[in-house]
């Protein structure tokens, strides 16, 4: 196993539990992400081959420093996990232009470019070809209450998966997303502590151990590049996502 990865968000939550998973599994991890002391954290937790690279994903001088590096220090690239994101709190009659520009920046724009990077390195390396993951998210689908630029962001992920996965076939490129309902990381424990549900109600939601994403994402990205996972859900069974909770 010499394959290469790059993880976005990698110094927390769902990005370091897939890290950390990978590193293990024998892949060669580069770890992205906003603060580096959190990322150095990440990397002591496997005995793995990782190298930790300070990123703003929304900064498109740096995502192409980030990708410089995995060109000059692998020479290829095997797979991206598309995973940095945040979300900011507000129904569409209260968000500010700047946290919704924030939001888009960060999620949209920056998978974009990370995407494009990746993607122009997998077709021109040889052999040729790789496999690019999304973090999409639950909200990719089905939003929560005061949420319109994170669901914007994420709704409009699945279309930059669709896209990806059709220009990348004629360079051996796979594309596929992963959306997520409630992990138990710091991000998602506060679904146990009662959260605002559609009704208007505050109520508490099953969570599930990360390491079962880790997993997921591992098993997505071992597949040969002739086979895809287009879109998977992993979710807490219980949580009040299918039906009416």
């Amino acid at each position: 196993m010499n394959q290469v990865a790059v993880i976005t968000g990698a110094g927390s939550g769902i990005g370091r539990a897939v890290a950390v998973d990978l590193l293990d599994a024998g892949y060669r991890v580069v770890l992205a992400g906003r603060r580096e002391d959190r990322l150095r954290e990440t990397a002591a937790m496997s005995a793995g081959r990782s190298v930790v690279v300070p990123t703003d994903v929304a900064d498109v001088g740096s995502v192409r420093a980030l990708f410089g590096l995995v060109r000059a220090e692998f020479g290829r690239l095997d797979l991206l996990f598309n995973n940095a994101g945040l979300s900011l709190p507000g129904t569409v009659g209260d968000l500010s232009l700047e946290q919704w520009r924030t939001v888009i920046d960060i999620n949209l724009t920056g998978s974009f470019l990370c995407a494009q990077e990746a993607f122009n390195i997998m077709r021109a390396q040889d052999p040729r070809g790789g496999r690019i993951i999304n973090n999409g998210s639950i909200s990719s689908v089905s939003p929560r209450p005061a949420s319109p630029a994170y669901t914007a962001s994420k709704h409009a992920i699945t279309g930059l998966t669709k896209s990806i996965s059709l220009d990348g076939r004629a360079f051996d490129i796979a594309c596929g997303q992963i959306d997520i309902g409630n992990a138990a990381t710091d991000m998602g424990s506060r679904m146990a502590d009662g959260v605002p549900q559609a009704d208007g109600r505050i109520a508490a939601e099953p969570i599930f151990d990360v390491r079962h994403v880790a997993d997921a994402v591992r098993y997505m990205a071992g597949l040969p590049l002739d086979t895809n996972v287009q879109f998977m859900t992993v979710m807490a069974t219980k949580m009040p996502f299918i039906g009416r909770g």
